[in-house]
């Protein structure tokens, strides 16, 4: 979308494009200048920047809310002013109305607010470079950055690194860099091209290059980093620089040469104030605004022309307006827009595909438990189990794909492919269908969006145990990346017990499947996405296997092989990976001692556990019982002698029956 002639606004791009149109085409990636509005003499100049990060196509009632948020603040600080910018993951992991027109309505929205420049988030990438370098930038108006982006094997730059934007008579400089993790986030073969560098090393040779005084190689008054990284959820700066990792770099190591630092990726809200490195005195602001548009970061700067510095600087987040206002020329145009897309969508999407006897959910955090279970709270912790993640699981596993001529043993989902959840409240607004317990296609393609193939993995049970372990995160380097740690959702069929306290690699102490134990030496075909397959999120132990694309589209099996089979689905509240330390095996007459912890989900719905038992279960399933323990915040603490005179074949069994959470333990002859 160009702006209309004579159209005032942060940007009068006119269509250039900021990305390279292919690499193959061997061109090398330059910056962009873009004017904003007619100079200013004004000394000192107040210049307001507006940011967004992860906004993640979120068309839908409240979008207008974010744009009159967006519209209210350029009222405020005037239009010649302000710029517009976002770090990145703008698009991808959207909801229904956006995804279901390739995002290209959240890219109209985001032209139609004049956004100026955008780092590359990771999301961007999951169609590939190519989509990206094409399609994406041909709808796009603004630039697009990427400085630690390159083309494979070398420091050629495959995106453009910086554009410069004059806002008020003063040159403002944006540089973008996406996470280095990148490779792990999306499907390796759409960046086989490409190779990531270090954000903050790229950061600050693009901003020596802006303030070097050569005119030759572009220059800046202020500058600005875009980082689609961040920090993870802290109290204060001071807590979240303490973790270490690439936010403490951001945060220390940025080039003093920069004014401003947006950073995206974790979703967390932050807006500090933080030292300037090598520079007693000074401080520059360093600004997350969590999610979805649900706030707006706003900087207020005041520059001084006579110094050439940033005298001041003012950060905070703005909450998303409670309402529109649609009196303002953009946020109606927003709203065209918006309403367009929903109508498509609910053209498509409200059709009934199945049914659910009550929420399925993600793993929330926050929430409470009550009579009715867990309540409240905010979705997608993906450090925890959850029902949705087991049921999705359950799906790979259990719904036969006859062109493969093979079943499954074992579905595996990571808790970052689930994106929305499945309730059991109905919303007749959107469709005479849709009473309670019904799941319509949008909901259900909101839950898996990126439109993975199923690959079926044929892994030994030594490179299952891995991938297991790989759910306590490193990268190729060793190094922890920013989620420590991502929970994988299992099909009912597989028990594990887990232990934090032991060594990285030896944390998963015992796994079943269909009862038995792992063999090492068999090998097992895990279902999973193409993005796992491929050893996406650093599970890497899924290349020790050998891979083959079934063909089938996730959502297909997801919809229509499953939601679609007659069956009502519900969630489980059983665990199927349990922290504790038992040992691997019990002997007749020994005192056995051992701790459980996080027993009780946080899915919502599901229950506190009260109480666990143990019992001696012989061959011929003859049970004894030897103790009820309580559980209290999900932990207990579990103490019992093994009876004399143990079968062969014997095991104990612990099981939480409040959520029905059970794993066993071989007892034998002492």
């Amino acid at each position: 979308m160009l702006p209309a002639p004579g159209h005032s606004g942060t940007g009068a791009r006119l269509g250039l494009r900021s990305l390279t149109a292919a690499l193959g085409l061997g061109l090398v990636a330059t910056p962009l200048a873009f004017v904003v509005s007619p100079a200013s003499a004004a000394d000192p100049v107040d210049i307001t920047l507006l940011n967004i990060n992860d906004f993640h196509g979120r068309i839908d009632g409240n979008t207008t809310k974010v744009a009159t948020t967006i519209e209210t603040a350029r009222r405020e600080a005037g239009e010649a002013n302000t710029l517009f910018l976002s770090a990145g993951d703008n698009i991808g992991a959207s909801l229904f109305a956006s995804s279901n027109g390739a995002d290209v309505p959240t890219l109209d929205v985001l032209d139609a607010l004049d956004l100026a420049a955008s780092a590359v988030g990771n999301h961007e990438f999951d169609r590939g470079f190519a989509d990206l370098a094409g399609r994406v930038q041909d709808e796009a108006d603004f630039a697009y950055l990427g400085a630690n982006v390159y083309q494979r094997g070398t420091t050629t730059p495959a995106l453009d690194e910086y554009a410069t934007f004059e806002v008020a008579g003063v040159t403002v400089g944006v540089i973008g860099t996406v996470t280095e993790e990148t490779p792990s986030l999306v499907t390796p073969t759409g960046i086989e091209s490409l190779t990531f560098g270090d954000p903050v090393e790229a950061t600050n040779r693009v901003a020596t290059q802006l303030t070097d005084g050569d005119e030759a190689n572009g220059e800046a008054d202020v500058v600005v980093a875009e980082y689609h990284e961040g920090a993870r959820p802290a109290a204060t700066l001071e807590a979240a620089v303490a973790e270490g990792g690439v936010f403490a770099r951001i945060v220390q190591d940025t080039s003093a040469a920069v004014d401003v630092i947006f950073t995206g990726h974790t979703h967390a809200e932050y807006a500090w104030t933080a030292p300037v490195p090598g520079q007693p005195g000074r401080t520059r602001p360093v600004v997350q605004t969590g999610s979805y548009g649900d706030n707006v970061g706003r900087v207020d700067l005041a520059y001084d022309a006579a110094t050439d510095t940033v005298t001041a600087a003012v950060a905070r987040n703005v909450d998303r307006a409670a309402s529109a206002d649609l009196t303002l020329p953009r946020v109606a145009e927003v709203k065209a827009i918006v309403d367009a897309a929903i109508a498509e969508a609910d053209r498509v999407g409200n059709v009934a595909v199945g049914r659910v006897s009550d929420d399925v959910t993600t793993a929330f955090s926050g929430g409470t438990y009550g009579p009715d279970g867990y309540t409240g709270g905010k979705r997608d912790d993906r450090e925890s189990e959850s029902t949705l993640g087991n049921l999705v699981a359950d799906a790979l596993r259990d719904t036969p794909i006859p062109a493969t001529g093979r079943t499954a043993d074992i579905g595996v989902v990571n808790s970052g492919g689930l994106r929305n959840e499945l309730f059991f409240a109905g919303d007749l607004s959107t469709s005479p269908e849709n009473t309670d317990g019904v799941v319509t296609f949008e909901e259900a393609n909101a839950v898996l969006p990126f439109v993975n193939n199923v690959s079926y993995v044929e892994l030994s049970g030594a490179s299952f145990e891995r991938v297991l372990e790989q759910q306590w995160q490193t990268t190729l380097d060793g190094s922890t990346p920013s989620r420590a740690f991502i929970h994988l959702g299992l099909s009912d069929n597989v028990q594990t017990t887990l232990d934090p306290s032991r060594p990285l690699g030896d944390r998963v102490t015992s796994v079943t499947i269909d009862g038995e134990p792992l063999d090492p030496t068999a090998t097992y075909t895990v279902s999973t996405f193409s993005f796992l397959a491929a050893g996406g999120d650093n599970f890497r132990a899924f290349t020790e296997g050998v891979a083959t694309d079934t063909g089938k589209i996730d959502r297909d099996l997801w919809i229509d092989d499953f939601l679609g089979d007659g069956e009502v689905k519900s969630p489980d509240f059983a665990r199927r990976q349990v922290y504790t330390d038992a040992p691997a095996v019990v002997r007749a007459k020994e005192e056995v001692t051992f701790s459980l912890a996080r027993l009780d989900l946080t899915s919502l719905g599901a229950p506190a556990n009260s109480v666990v038992s143990v019992a001696l279960v012989k061959p011929q399933g003859n049970r004894k019982e030897l103790g009820m323990f309580p559980v209290v915040g999900g932990a207990a603490h579990v103490s019992f002698t093994v009876p004399a005179g143990v079968p062969q074949g014997s095991y104990l069994e612990v099981r939480a029956p409040d959520s029905g959470t059970t794993f066993v333990v071989p007892a034998v002859r002492r």
